[in-house]
């Protein structure tokens, strides 16, 4: 970490609050009233927690506002992972007495639909001494300040990245609190990293194309995993953000459950069918079989192969034997994907944030 430019910075901060006390005391008192809201989730009443508490105690979070309709968005979490599953899951990873190694880890493998972002917002507005808020706002802040080692992408933080990541925002709050700042929590420094540290050419840097061996390869079976899913859920918010009905982990015919389908309703002339498979690792064979097997579904108007760069090519390779699938085959960079994700979530964002549709329309 750069310790001049965030000195600097935190100067310019410190100095903004003397100028404008009111404007910080806001803040501290919006604070405040968040951590007693999530705080007052205690292990029970997660527990116990009704479709209803888990829309309010979800919808709150700053990480929902890519949703016009987050009722629609917490149903789906709820739906694709059971109610009772989610609850014991959630409760663990809040309230829990083992290590935020293996609390994040388990939750991110249980539960699907949620990402690094909700997680650590969870987690943060709930012990805002102990664990950090991530989301891209804060990848550009520490990214600026030289953090080194910042994940880049959402399956890249397991564990063990999370708590270098906590540990990397304690010192900053350090830093705060040897300059005299009121409330140097882990929160607060999120509010810093807000005002001081978002530079629009560090923003447009982010889809800066990288170099071939800059690219991130998975390199175990779990980090595989986390891509997979990773992918396969960013999809679905592709889908349904372009206005699609769009699931995961969907029967299309006998034989064929696939990783993500869009689908749309034309007139009353019936449905269409988009249908993504992604291939991180394993056997390409059974990629081939599956979607073969879903082109057996009428509705199914186009199938495309999900993976990098390298295993696309090899995926070719081995279609141009297969007659049914070669012509009708499609192909997607998952690299590809998460800058595309990335860019909807920030045009979602900033389009809900006008509130021109009340939510749940």
């Amino acid at each position: 970490m750069n310790r001049e430019l965030l000195k600097e910075h935190i100067n310019n901060f410190i100095k903004k609050f003397k100028e404008n006390p009111e404007k910080f005391e806001e803040e501290l008192k919006e604070r405040n009233e968040i951590v007693e809201f999530y705080r007052s989730y205690s292990k029970d009443r997660i527990l116990s927690m009704s479709e209803n508490e888990i829309n309010e105690y979800l919808s709150k979070l700053w990480a929902m506002l890519i949703w016009g309709n987050k009722r629609y968005a917490v149903d789906k979490i709820i739906g694709d992972n059971g109610l009772e599953n989610f609850r014991r899951n959630l409760a663990e990873l809040v309230w829990s007495s083992n290590d935020i190694v293996t609390r994040w880890d388990s939750f991110r493998s249980k539960i699907k639909g949620m990402g690094p972002a909700m997680i650590s917002e969870i987690l943060c507005k709930t012990h805002p001494e102990e664990y950090m808020l991530w989301n891209r706002r804060a990848y550009v802040g520490l990214n600026y300040l030289q953090v080194k080692n910042l994940p880049r992408y959402d399956y890249q933080i397991n564990g063990n990245v999370y708590k270098y990541l906590c540990d990397v925002c304690k010192e900053i709050s350090e830093e705060l609190k040897k300059e005299g700042f009121p409330d140097a929590s882990l929160l607060s420094v999120d509010y810093f990293i807000w005002d001081e540290l978002q530079f629009e050419d560090n923003l447009s840097r982010i889809f800066v194309k990288k170099k071939e061996n800059e690219i991130v390869k998975p390199q175990s079976s779990e980090e595989s995993k986390f891509i997979h899913d990773e992918i396969r859920d960013k999809l679905r918010d592709i889908g349904q953000w372009l206005g699609f009905t769009a699931r995961i982990e969907q029967k299309v015919s006998e034989g064929a459950v696939v990783d993500t389908i869009w689908e749309a309703t034309i007139g009353n002339m019936g449905r269409v069918i988009y249908v993504f498979e992604i291939q991180t690792k394993g056997s390409i064979d059974s990629l081939i079989i599956n979607l073969l097997k879903s082109l057996n579904n009428p509705a199914v108007q186009g199938v495309v192969a999900v993976s990098d760069r390298e295993q696309i090519e090899k995926i070719k390779r081995q279609v141009l034997d297969v007659k049914d699938l070669k012509d009708k085959l499609r192909y997607w960079d998952y690299e590809e994907i998460l800058k595309v994700h990335e860019s909807l979530e920030f045009v979602n964002e900033s389009i809900n944030n006008l509130k021109l549709v009340p939510e749940g329309f």
